[in-house]
């Protein structure tokens, strides 16, 4: 199972060929199990400004595995932030560190094209799906 960043969808809705969305195009052919969570969900959405193409997306969101956030999701995240931080590493966003949470907590691996990402993975136990990058 594969929890899909923000960044992946992004680019992945308005069709642009890269490494990243390659990768996930190939994971939904093959049968693979996508997920989301209400972070990824709220970030994509609100990023929609045709109400036709929100309505599109929002369906599509519909037909995935949806991970819910409960009070431990928060409180991994927040002592992720914190632990990071100690070491000298500010996350910039810091709903990455929730969605890792996320990821962490439900033992799913994360697909991402973000910088921020690669510490928590490092640092904090997060699993990626690791890529060829063109």
């Amino acid at each position: 199972m594969v929890l899909v960043d923000t960044s992946i969808w992004i680019d992945f809705f308005a069709n642009k060929q890269t490494p990243h969305v390659s990768v996930l195009e190939f994971l939904l052919a093959e049968g693979e199990d996508v997920c989301t969570c209400g972070i990824v969900l709220t970030e994509v959405l609100q990023g929609v400004r045709d109400d036709r193409i929100y309505k599109k997306i929002k369906s599509y969101f519909n037909n995935l595995i949806y991970l819910p956030m409960n009070q431990s999701s928060f409180v991994k995240s927040a002592d992720m932030y914190r632990s990071l931080r100690r070491n000298g590493i500010t996350i910039r966003k810091s709903l990455d560190c929730m969605i890792a949470a996320v990821a962490i907590i439900h033992g799913v691996q994360l697909l991402h094209n973000d910088r921020d990402f690669d510490p928590i993975e490092e640092q904090c136990g997060l699993k990626v799906v690791k890529f060829r990058k063109r």
